[in-house]
């Protein structure tokens, strides 16, 4: 789906950048305030959903050549972390809902996890 329609989904508003969203395409997503649980399990080119909002976020971003970020809970990055987002034509989105909700959202319109989850 296009960053677009998973922005409108989530009511969320673009901080960062003035790229159109509908150029960049999402299908997978993985959720987490934990950067370490995001670095071994995110699949590059996945959406981040999280609560934390310092600029580590936007170093994980890039590592992982993530697309977007998405900030929960009706968080505020720093302005530093918008501003680093900028410098790296990554988008930053905020959304009102939780992690759980906008998860559940994402979902239920289509969207993949990020990693398949493996038997325990």
């Amino acid at each position: 789906m296009t960053l677009q329609e998973l922005a409108s989904f989530l009511d969320a508003q673009n901080v960062s950048t003035s790229d159109d969203l509908n150029s960049i395409i999402v299908n997978n997503a993985y959720a987490c305030d934990l950067m370490s649980d995001v670095l071994a399990f995110c699949t590059p080119g996945s959406l981040l959903l999280t609560g934390l909002t310092n600029v580590q976020i936007v170093r994980t971003a890039q590592m992982l050549d993530i697309p977007a970020i998405v900030f929960v809970r009706g968080k505020r990055p720093l302005e530093e972390t918008i501003q680093l987002a900028r410098e790296n034509g990554i988008p930053i989105l905020l959304t009102r809902y939780s992690m759980f909700e906008s998860c559940g959202i994402l979902f239920a319109k289509g969207m993949k996890p990020s990693q398949d989850i493996q038997e325990i």
